[in-house]
């Protein structure tokens, strides 16, 4: 092998055990999820007399966490399998005199620390809504969106691209077409699936879209969002694993009533339009929450990549910041 050649593989190599490293991280944190739902399973059973629960509830939860520990295990075993043979590479390069390949090289999520604005191009969001049951304020979180990116200081850089009936197709189209830096969706979740609406006039239950086929979608275009918002009941878990894809994401724990979503989304945008940090933007519109005494204000969590900082990922800034 050339010392190109080296230097490739060593890229490819650090990409794998980035990769590896991220999934450790996501298992290691389900098993202390699960685990900490066994213990609350525990709590409530030995609380209300009915142990008979357990076997339904906790012994669930703890086997989750086992199952979980085990995959850990196996990321973390690759994971240092990897860093064995990039070192070895390294130690091939220097032997020849060359460096190793400078961190802009490695393309991981959010490798390198920092997630900069978009230097000469707006903020593009992509915002799909999906009630199929119409049970849902879509509508109304799409104006308090637009009222709050608006009312902000850099709102001449930021476009929203809504689809207030989303269907998975527009998922499909407008991610190559728009590809927007954020990707939000707004409708009906759970763990494992998101539920788009299908292409008809009449309520209905909507399309599934499991997870991991969701996450397959952002990975397969050129340029994958730097954050991914899902504002839908118990998609935390989602959310945590889709940082192998993408920088950053937010997820919701356990329900999230309309009220409480329109204004995490609202605050949400409006920092972010004032050249505030996704950190400073999740975090005030969390504090807003707390503040207005929204029962579940603690549902938003954000998730990030290892070598991604979310103090440091500013997405919205004026063109002169860039100069």
């Amino acid at each position: 092998m050339n010392n190109d050649d080296i230097r490739n593989e060593l890229i490819r190599i650090r990409r794998a055990q980035a990769e590896a490293e991220q999934r450790a991280q996501a298992y290691r944190s389900r098993e202390t999820e699960q685990r900490g739902y066994a213990s609350q399973a525990r709590k409530r059973a030995e609380a209300s007399g009915r142990m008979a629960d357990l076997p339904s509830a906790a012994t669930h939860h703890t086997r989750q966490a086992d199952a979980a520990a085990e995959n850990a295990e196996a990321w973390e075993r690759t994971a240092a399998e990897r860093r064995m043979e990039a070192a070895r590479m390294e130690e091939r390069l220097a032997a020849h005199g060359q460096p190793g390949p400078s961190r802009g090289e490695r393309r991981g999520p959010g490798e390198g620390g920092r997630v900069p604005a978009p230097a000469s191009e707006k903020l593009r969001v992509l915002w799909l809504g999906a009630g199929p049951e119409g049970d849902l304020r879509g509508p109304r979180e799409q104006d308090r969106i637009r009222e709050a990116v608006h009312a902000a200081t850099h709102r001449d850089r930021v476009v929203v691209d809504a689809h207030p009936a989303a269907t998975a197709a527009h998922l499909l189209t407008q991610l190559p077409r728009f590809r927007p830096h954020v990707v939000h969706f707004s409708g009906h979740g759970n763990e494992d699936e998101l539920f788009f609406e299908e292409n008809k006039d009449v309520r209905h239950y909507g399309v599934p879209v499991k997870a991991q086929t969701f996450t397959d979608v952002l990975a397969a275009v050129d340029e994958p969002p730097q954050l991914v918002l899902l504002l839908a009941c118990d998609s935390a878990a989602q959310a945590e694993k889709l940082t192998g894809t993408v920088p950053f994401a937010i997820g919701m724990t356990g329900e999230i009533d309309d009220e409480t979503a329109i204004n995490y989304a609202a605050r949400f945008y409006a920092t972010l339009c004032e050249g505030q940090s996704l950190r400073a933007a999740h975090n005030l519109a969390k504090v807003a929450l707390r503040h207005a005494e929204f029962p579940d204000h603690d549902a938003p969590v954000m998730f990030h990549a290892p070598h991604a900082d979310p103090a440091r990922a500013v997405l919205v800034s004026p063109p002169n910041a860039h100069e």
